[in-house]
């Protein structure tokens, strides 16, 4: 027997609580095992005992009253995703799935904290894995695949039955927000699979996946082959900075330490050099050849531009050097061996040419997300919102570029017709999914925490404007600037 509830209706605790303890009885999901409800008060620490070291804190204080939901659902004969919906007592008849980052496994407890405080009945999935790292996918391209794209949409298409199930009415919008492998996750959904979401939020997207890692996989090698004579010391790091800002940052207008348009920036690298009359805080002639290398993109065997360089922005050096210069990353290193070859022994410090070649051309799971063809997506009415920071040291922010240029190219659509269903903005002065110098807080992220005070506010421009100072006014007020192409 369903039982109906609508809280927002009845606004009655006892029959919403009574109904989501007898749910987990109710629930016929196909291949499904383990499912769990329970309900939370707001304010309750939500402890996750079986979830992954590497993933992170074990539990997460919640804002609302809520039903939680956990379960597993098979995906093959070999491979399961673990996932959990939470369904508030304030629901709005919205629906809502989370992404994931890097290699994870992991649920973004705080992600589905907050959507579910907005009111929107809330997925997140494990991405068909737990943890971190990649060692399941060893020999297994059903995990793979759940990786992938396979884990999303399943959590999404069982969410929606139970958030169906639970109220007593389906959804009336159903949405997506991801950053970084959720980003990728969010575009995955636009390309492959349109009918799912209505709107999608895709941020700094880890797209063109395979040459992506790649990419990544090329800055231990600068380093190692440098040698320490060859990497600048970390005193000479905030030198790089300035002399960065000095050449690119009046680019927009002002000289205020942020590039607004990084892809103008063109760094001579050579000012750094020390020389008769410069004999300190600069740079030898093997460690400005460092510095280029770092800004350089990723080659193929004949020249070829396989994937874009880092944007000029200051704070990228220094972060690079902290990320590569000890030892490689584990997620190029274990895509490469579990994903890849297969094989635990593989030595990804030194990727060769016919390395890169290989990963790209397999494409494990169809991981690759670099497709323009958005006209399903765009035909349905669906909407796609894209950002990217410019000071992104994780994935180069100009790839987002790249991308809404293939989308135009491949749909044959100027700017003002993608405007319709598909914007990228460009958030000068962010750094990977957030953090970093510049008005990087957006809507109510920002504005309801207590503890940040406001000190300018600036409006990002959509693709391909580019945000300019009028040369009147005061920099941090955003009427002082003008969107331009």
């Amino acid at each position: 027997m369903l039982v109906v509830v609508d809280a927002q209706l009845a606004g009655d605790y006892q029959t919403y609580q009574t109904a989501c303890t007898a749910l987990a009885a109710r629930l016929d999901i196909s291949d499904s095992s383990n499912i769990l409800t329970s309900f939370v008060a707001a304010g309750t620490n939500l402890t996750f005992p079986s979830r992954d070291p590497s993933c992170g804190s074990p539990f997460q204080v919640v804002s609302s009253d809520m039903c939680t939901v956990t379960l597993d659902v098979a995906t093959s004969d070999r491979s399961s995703t673990g996932m959990e919906v939470w369904l508030p007592f304030n629901w709005t008849g919205r629906f809502l799935s989370t992404g994931n980052g890097g290699l994870s496994g992991c649920i973004q407890y705080p992600d589905m904290d907050y959507t579910t405080s907005l009111g929107f009945a809330t997925t997140g999935s494990n991405n068909g894995h737990s943890g971190t790292g990649g060692a399941a996918f060893l020999n297994n391209i059903e995990v793979v695949k759940d990786f992938a794209w396979r884990s999303l949409l399943t959590s999404a298409q069982v969410g929606k039955n139970v958030t169906r199930e639970f109220f007593g009415r389906p959804h009336h919008k159903s949405y997506y927000n991801g950053c970084s492998t959720g980003g990728r996750q969010g575009w995955k959904m636009a390309q492959d699979f349109p009918e799912v979401f209505d709107g999608i939020v895709a941020g700094a997207p880890a797209i063109d996946w395979n040459m992506l890692v790649s990419w990544s996989g090329m800055f231990y090698p600068i380093f190692a082959n440098a040698g320490p004579d060859g990497v600048p010391p970390l005193l000479l790091w905030p030198v790089i900075d300035a002399e960065i800002l000095k050449q690119c940052d009046g680019i927009d207008g002002a000289i205020d330490g942020i590039i607004e348009e990084p892809s103008l920036c063109h760094f001579q690298a050579d000012a750094l050099l020390c020389s008769a009359t410069k004999r300190s805080s600069c740079l030898t002639p093997k460690q400005v050849e460092t510095v280029r290398a770092i800004f350089s993109p990723l080659v193929g065997e004949n020249g070829t531009i396989l994937f874009p360089a880092l944007q000029y922005s200051p704070q990228f050096i220094l972060a690079i050097a902290i990320l590569y210069s000890q030892g490689q990353l584990s997620l190029e290193d274990d895509w490469y061996k579990y994903a890849v070859f297969n094989d635990p022994t593989f030595n990804a410090t030194f990727l060769s040419p016919q390395d890169i070649a290989f990963a790209s051309n397999l494409n494990p799971g169809d991981v690759n997300t670099f497709s323009g063809d958005l006209s399903a997506f765009k035909a349905r009415g669906a909407k796609i919102l894209h950002y990217h920071g410019q000071m992104d040291f994780g994935i180069p922010s100009a790839n987002s570029n790249r991308y809404y240029e293939l989308v135009a190219h491949t749909m044959g659509l100027p700017p003002s017709s993608l405007d319709e269903f598909y914007r990228l903005f460009r958030v000068s002065g962010m750094e990977h999914c957030g953090g970093g110098p510049g008005a990087i807080f957006i809507g109510l992220t920002g504005n309801n925490d207590p503890t940040l005070a406001v000190d300018y506010k600036r409006a990002h421009c959509r693709y391909p404007y580019r945000n300019v100072f009028g040369g009147k006014g005061n920099v941090k007020d955003p009427a002082s600037w003008n969107c331009i192409l």
